[in-house]
């Protein structure tokens, strides 16, 4: 009897460990998405009229914080430390 209760929970931890490595995909893949839109918007900054400039700024800012959120709940040690610096700002 013990070592059906053992399969069923290395089956149950397998489908954990798998649904937690295709969310981890997809994180990253929305967080690529995301920086090739920040790029895009930066590049757009260069040539646009300066009447689109506070617009582009604004989709910019809102990107950044969104990559660096991204970026904290995936674990990442560099978005940490954005996270702790940005407690100190004015």
């Amino acid at each position: 009897m013990a070592q059906i209760i053992e399969i069923g929970e290395l089956k149950a931890a397998r489908e954990r460990t798998r649904r937690q490595t295709e969310n981890h995909r997809s994180a990253e893949r929305a967080l690529s998405l995301m920086r090739e839109s920040l790029i895009r918007a930066a590049e757009q900054l260069i040539t646009a009229p300066v009447a689109a400039h506070q617009e582009l700024l604004e989709r910019i800012e809102k990107l950044a914080a969104t990559i660096r959120y991204g970026m904290v709940m995936m674990g990442s040690p560099i978005a940490e430390n954005f996270a702790e610096d940005s407690d100190h700002l004015p």
